[in-house]
């Protein structure tokens, strides 16, 4: 599902280059579940958003579904995007000024493959799945923490997605409710048979995975302390 080749990023500012990603070789595979762990710093939203094209490698190659992502196009990218990936972030990222029904339509609204008819009953199907068919009309500032971040996992798989990318999506609910929302998304990725690559900083969920793996492992940028490596300019 996943090959990262030869891949590298590095960042360049006054103060020199930082390179915080060097990875050799890495395949995840098609349907894993894997927690992708490690110190703050080490890299791991960037390579998140490397392998959903937000981020352009400073070389190597990236496979997504063997279609290389880092030769696209900023175009191509966005369609890629629609397409293949479900994006859920820490902080949610949802439109204030949209239902929460409107907010899960707008991902099949950008793809344009049907009709809005069908987006809307998609919408209410998904949003069933994560238990809010009571919250359809309700706009983010009306519904919980815990809600709204059900409806950005409704969202991520409102295009039928092959690959659940997911940056700490429950860093910013309390525990339980956390807790309730990870396996709502696990259950729903192992139903549809979606890759799922989450980061995260907790032991308990981490530990809900079979597949766990440090980017320190893979990562030959990282130095003591996990930061990436830094030349003087």
């Amino acid at each position: 599902m996943i090959v990262l080749k030869n891949l590298e990023k590095t960042y360049h500012s006054n103060e020199g280059s930082l390179k915080v990603l060097d990875i050799p070789f890495y395949e995840i595979k098609e349907g894993s579940q894997l927690a992708l762990v490690g110190p703050s710093g080490s890299g791991k939203t960037t390579l998140l958003n490397i392998i959903s094209g937000l981020v352009h490698p400073t070389k190597g190659e990236v496979l997504v579904d063997g279609i290389r992502v880092d030769l696209f196009k900023e175009s191509e990218k966005d369609r890629f995007r629609s397409k293949l990936i479900g994006y859920i972030f820490q902080n949610f990222n949802l439109v204030n000024s949209l239902t929460a029904m409107e907010n899960v339509m707008l991902p099949m609204m950008f793809r344009g493959l049907i009709s809005k008819p069908q987006q809307q009953e998609r919408a209410k199907e998904l949003l069933g799945k994560v238990h809010l068919s009571h919250r359809l009309n309700h706009r983010p500032a009306n519904l919980s923490r815990g809600e709204q971040q059900r409806v950005a996992i409704a969202r991520a798989l409102a295009n039928e997605a092959k690959l659940i990318l997911a940056d700490e999506p429950t860093g910013n609910i309390d525990y339980h409710t956390g807790m309730k929302v990870f396996r709502l998304l696990k259950d729903l990725c192992n139903k549809e048979k979606i890759t799922l690559v989450m980061v995260t900083h907790s032991e308990e969920f981490k530990n809900e995975f079979t597949q766990i793996v440090d980017i320190r492992e893979i990562n030959r940028a990282i130095l003591h302390g996990g930061e990436g490596t830094l030349w003087e300019s």
